[in-house]
């Protein structure tokens, strides 16, 4: 049995998975978020490496899934974050430009996953 495939190693991305989705929404909602020490590469690349991180991480936790699957509810997921945000009570902008960013951000992880992930199979016993 491969790595990949092991109970053991899909429980540890799920649990890494809902970690990272969890802090993500959080970030999203609270009405500062903290600098996270991006170097100043600005709020698209925030959302940009939170929805690839979650991305990789879906496509490990949830092989059976499909990647069009995965793709469709995360890009929801960042459609909804904006639509909270648009909420007086969260006190933050919505800015469909942000949903775009974490849905480029998706599909260049699921293109990375697709060249890399078999690369890895091949190699990890």
């Amino acid at each position: 049995m491969q790595l990949f495939d092991r109970p053991r190693f899909q429980r540890a991305m799920r649990l890494a998975f809902w970690c990272a989705l969890l802090g993500a929404v959080a970030l999203a909602v609270v009405p500062q978020p903290p600098d996270l020490g991006t170097g100043g590469l600005g709020d698209k690349f925030n959302h940009m490496l939170a929805f690839g991180t979650l991305t990789v991480l879906a496509c490990l936790a949830f092989p059976q899934a499909g990647r069009l699957r995965i793709a469709e509810r995360l890009s929801f997921l960042g459609a909804l974050i904006e639509v909270v945000q648009a909420m007086p009570v969260v006190a933050r902008d919505c800015d469909i430009r942000d949903w775009i960013a974490d849905t480029l951000a998706i599909a260049l992880a699921l293109a990375l996953v697709h060249v890399v992930l078999p690369r890895l199979r091949a190699r990890w016993p």
